[in-house]
């Protein structure tokens, strides 16, 4: 089991942020567990170390779900994604560690773009929301690149959900339809996963140690999050959110790039 008592002063939030995010906080706050992670452990041994801990959530939500989801969008995703899967694979398997620091902190900042120009476009819409009242049936090239991307995006540092969201959200699903299609696909490609995670030597003793010790942290994470997202300001916490990704996506970039020259 991982000892140092740095490691845990980045672990602990990275969990309990993953929790919370399965407790209904949305992607972007299990978004930031891998980046948290990698600023203390090689970014590819912090997505090993996280996978154990989010099968163990598919189960529950594979359960709750089981026959709630859109057959059609996982099955017209899914080849995509195995293939992004495969692509991550072969990056985290052939380039230096610094190089996938910088990967992940690339994807970072890509996330929070996306997030902005959501909001933006959230914004400007908002006048005219009856103009967005039918859903828009995203085309098969479509499928190909989001499912892609969410699956290179997946494998890489377990932040799948702005790719998937980005084909899905236009569909308008029902939300507990929405809820268990994310929960179908993401589970299939974290089962999925654990071969070439393997492959790459992640699951060695002390990382499956270190990984049951903070599983239950995430299972109680995830009810807290049930508990308080009608209460909290989650404004205001996402705000201190997107700016401690930034910070951290500014400074795996810069170990990165410092790594490689």
């Amino acid at each position: 089991m991982i000892t140092d008592p740095l490691f845990y002063v980045a672990a602990v939030p990275a969990v309990a942020l993953a929790g919370l995010s399965k407790g209904g906080f949305g992607g972007a706050f299990g978004f930031a567990a891998v980046p948290l992670m990698a600023l203390v452990i090689s970014p590819v041994q912090a997505a090993g170390l996280m996978l154990p801990i989010l099968l163990v959530m598919d189960v529950v939500a594979v359960a709750a779900y089981r026959r709630r989801f859109d057959r059609a969008i996982v099955i017209r995703l899914l080849p995509a994604g195995l293939f992004g899967t495969f692509l991550g694979w072969l990056t985290a398997s052939v380039v230096p560690e610094d190089a996938v620091r910088i990967v992940v902190g690339t994807i970072a900042l890509a996330f929070l773009a996306r997030l902005w120009l959501f909001e933006h476009w959230r914004r400007r819409a908002a006048p005219s929301a009856e103009g967005f009242s039918t859903a828009k049936r995203p085309s098969f090239l479509s499928a190909q690149v989001w499912g892609t991307l969410a699956g290179y995006t997946s494998f890489v540092a377990h932040a799948g959900g702005p790719p998937y969201q980005t084909y899905v959200v236009p569909l308008r699903l029902d939300p507990v339809m929405y809820a268990g299609s994310s929960a179908i696909f993401f589970a299939i490609l974290n089962a999925v996963k654990v071969v070439p995670y393997a492959a790459l030597g992640q699951f060695g003793t002390e990382t499956l140690a270190t990984a049951a010790v903070l599983a239950p942290l995430a299972v109680v994470s995830t009810f807290v999050g049930v508990r308080i997202v009608t209460v909290i300001d989650e404004r205001a916490f996402y705000r201190i959110l997107v700016w401690s990704i930034l910070a951290v996506a500014v400074k795996l970039i810069w170990d990165g790039v410092a790594g490689l020259v």
